[in-house]
């Protein structure tokens, strides 16, 4: 194992340094720029914490990030063998916007492979600006994607509309916590994160926006137990219309990556309570 998939594994993340070309990130920005211009007012009432939620298929640009050479290059150097893409978002912090909640990303807590140390599915976060505490640079719990955490006992479910207005900043779920750690990242490197890391971001206090395209894998797809397979490729299937216009090459790279499951397994519940490890396995015996 190299040094970057140690600390994903122990940590819950990494950092793989300038992945992407600056004219990519320059591409990246200019198509992002045009899809979050054009979101709806309602949807940027609705999304005051994350700031924006705009479904990759909605920019061909973003498809590409998906099955760029260098993306997948970098990615498969973490010494996973299986990658299948689900999906993403153009996630963008306006200029003087509030955090981002604490919270995790996997749903598939009712399985007990989910308490393991390898990874079922990652975050994979490409950043189109340079990101700091004070323009709302990500913000994780170390070690949480496999380890008990207080927070885990405190967080209410993730994406509820109390939330997503940030309406109550008080909440711990916008608190500094004495366990976090900024992870500050340049314009075109990738962050990869374990989905039941607890993570967040800071406020932005800047005048620009904080814009990063975030997708969704499962490194090792075919090594996951067969019920979380079935999970993943019933919730997974369809290729949204907005895609048949785009360039056909890009929309192969994309299927390529899709998630399928041809076994008679029964898929593992949607379920994102997480349980401690203690009271998860006491409750299966």
């Amino acid at each position: 194992m190299d040094d970057l998939q140690l600390q994903l594994l122990a940590e819950g993340y990494c950092i793989i340094p300038s992945v992407l070309s600056s004219n990519f990130v320059d591409r990246l920005r200019e198509a992002t720029d045009i899809a979050i211009d054009a979101m709806a007012h309602d949807h940027r009432q609705a999304q005051q914490s994350t700031g924006s939620m705009v479904p990759i298929y909605k920019c061909e640009t973003c498809g590409e990030l998906v099955g760029h050479c260098d993306m997948r290059k970098a990615l498969e150097g973490l010494g996973f063998s299986d990658w299948r893409y689900t999906s993403g978002y153009i996630i963008s912090k306006p200029p003087d916007s509030p955090p981002l909640f604490w919270h995790y990303d996997w749903g598939g807590w009712s399985h007990p492979f989910s308490y393991e140390r390898m990874p079922t599915q990652v975050f994979v976060m490409a950043y189109l600006v340079d990101t700091n505490p004070g323009n709302g640079c990500l913000r994780v719990i170390p070690r949480s994607h496999i380890q008990d955490h207080p927070l885990h006992e405190m967080m209410r479910d993730a994406h509820t509309e109390e939330l997503l207005l940030a309406s109550d900043l008080s909440a711990v779920e916008f608190q500094k916590h004495s366990d976090d750690v900024d992870v500050a990242v340049q314009a075109g490197d990738l962050v990869v994160g374990d989905a039941r890391l607890i993570h967040g971001a800071h406020a932005n206090n800047s005048d620009r926006r904080r814009t990063v395209v975030t997708m969704w894998f499962f490194p090792n797809y075919g090594a996951l137990p067969e019920p979380i397979q079935g999970y993943v490729a019933r919730r997974f299937q369809d290729e949204p219309d907005d895609v048949a216009t785009w360039d056909p090459r890009i929309r192969k790279r994309l299927y390529d990556l899709r998630p399928f499951y041809h076994g008679n397994r029964d898929p593992v519940p949607f379920s994102r309570e997480r349980l401690s490890r203690k009271a998860f396995f006491a409750k299966r015996m």
